[in-house]
């Protein structure tokens, strides 16, 4: 028995060490804090992204007021990120009120039945103003605000959370001039989606890291088995590993399979799970598609893996090089972002640059953070090349976070066919350029056939 554990402890490690994602990494998962930490952490991150950042937005722009108002379980996006760690849903009706007092200080308020949190003042007495509306409506004439924003967007689903109901009720507690003043709050919600603090960037590289780790152990012959794990097996190997890890994950994981054999590639179904009992084979080439969510972040990553077959040490050179091609589109693409460049006009140069280069590209990234699709910048979709209307027309911001999500068609000699590189990595931009929260995947995952 002891020799068969320690044959299963070398077998593990040398197939650990074929990943270069996991080697040297096996403390990642100790950064994982307890629940206690994580709800200090957030309202910590609430309390400074309220004050050190939401004056200079609101100042952009141009709101004196921003309002929102929400019931429980329906919920505005936006005003979900700034309820405590605490509360998983708004209260009752839970309205909040963000009061630009100068161009660097702004006033939280909440007309609310309950306190709301540390940081947002309460303001209202029920007992003194049993009219929650009427409350509302005296700091609004309080304050005499000339731009009183709320979140309604024709683009952006996380800047539209004002309900038609709770619009009917704001409208009719306002007087007429109030009401002429109320206008659309769009660029203020989405900057404050995208927008990133310093502290916040500490614990994405932390979280990118543990989602990196996550994959690296899948990708292992501690979870494949070629000739008996199939790709279902192992997308719900990675949702009870996420379990088992006190995380959670914003969609179910996809893991699908390219090999030599006379399949095509359907860009849909490897991202569905469609064919659930295909078993993983010597020679396949693999991909997952994984996030976690952590702290309010989400992360968003694709690699690949490669199952050796017998006798193989590596993956083939063909192979090789046509996981290159990915990393190549990905240089040409993120050197492309500037302040003040639409996602439409990157896309549109990016797409230029790479086929000149030779490459067969595909470009659909989206901006990332407290949404894994998150409210920003997008650049392309994978069924919209020719530019997206709306948010691939919304300009580069420096200090957001992005899923730098593409691929690459490449035509395998050997495989008489065509297959696609499919990668994504979580990256932050900067006044530096773009770099990658945990680094990227440079070389395919290499899984031992140990049967």
């Amino acid at each position: 028995m002891t020799q068969f554990l320690l044959k299963l402890f070398l077998i593990i490690c040398v197939s650990l060490s074929l990943n270069p994602l996991f080697a040297g990494s096996f403390d990642r998962y100790a950064d994982i804090m307890s629940m206690r930490e994580r709800a200090q952490i957030i309202d910590d991150i609430t309390a400074k992204r309220i004050d050190s950042l939401l004056p200079s937005l609101m100042k952009d722009a141009d709101i004196d007021i921003w309002l929102m108002i929400s019931r429980e379980y329906n919920e505005d996006p936006v005003l979900k990120t700034f309820l405590p760690a605490t509360w998983i849903s708004a209260r009752r009706t839970t309205i909040l009120a963000f009061v630009r007092t100068t161009d660097t200080h702004v006033e939280a308020y909440a007309i609310a039945p309950y306190k709301v949190g540390n940081v947002i003042q309460k303001a209202w007495d029920k007992k003194k103003q049993p009219d929650q509306w009427k409350a509302l409506s005296e700091l609004i004439e309080k304050h005499d605000p000339k731009r009183i924003g709320v979140n309604q967007s024709e683009h952006w689903a996380h800047a539209d959370g004002l309900v038609a109901t709770d619009k009917k009720h704001l409208l009719q507690a306002l007087s007429k001039k109030y009401r002429d003043r109320i206008v659309s709050a769009e660029k203020l919600a989405v900057a404050w989606l995208e927008q990133r603090i310093p502290e916040e960037i500490t614990y994405f590289k932390s979280m990118t890291a543990i989602a990196h780790q996550i994959i690296a152990e899948g990708f292992s012959s501690s979870v494949v088995v070629p000739g008996k794990t199939t790709t279902d097996d192992l997308v719900w190997w990675f949702r009870e590993k996420v379990r088992d890890l006190n995380l959670t994950t914003w969609f179910h994981p996809s893991v699908s399979i390219q090999r030599h054999d006379d399949s095509k590639f359907d860009h849909e179904n490897s991202f569905t799970n469609t064919v659930r009992k295909n078993i993983i084979q010597p020679g396949d080439l693999l991909h997952v598609d994984f996030g976690i969510s952590y702290l309010r972040l989400n992360t968003d990553t694709q690699q690949h893996a490669y199952i050796l077959r017998d006798n193989e040490t590596k993956a083939p050179d063909e192979l090789k090089k046509a996981f290159e091609k990915g990393n190549r589109l990905q240089d040409i693409f993120t050197n492309n972002f500037k302040v003040g460049k639409t996602g439409n006009e990157v896309l549109a140069q990016s797409l230029e640059q790479a086929k000149a280069d030779g490459l067969k590209p595909t470009i659909y990234t989206h901006p990332l953070g407290y949404h894994g699709h998150a409210a920003g910048t997008t650049l392309g979709m994978w069924d919209s090349q020719g530019g997206v209307p709306g948010s691939g027309e919304y300009p580069l911001h420096h200090n957001t976070a992005y899923s730098i999500e593409l691929n690459t068609a490449v035509f395998l000699e050997s495989w008489n066919k065509e297959i696609r590189i499919m990668l994504e990595e979580d990256a932050f931009f900067d006044s530096t350029g773009v770099w990658y929260l945990d680094g990227r995947q440079k070389e395919l995952i290499l899984i031992e056939n140990n049967n």
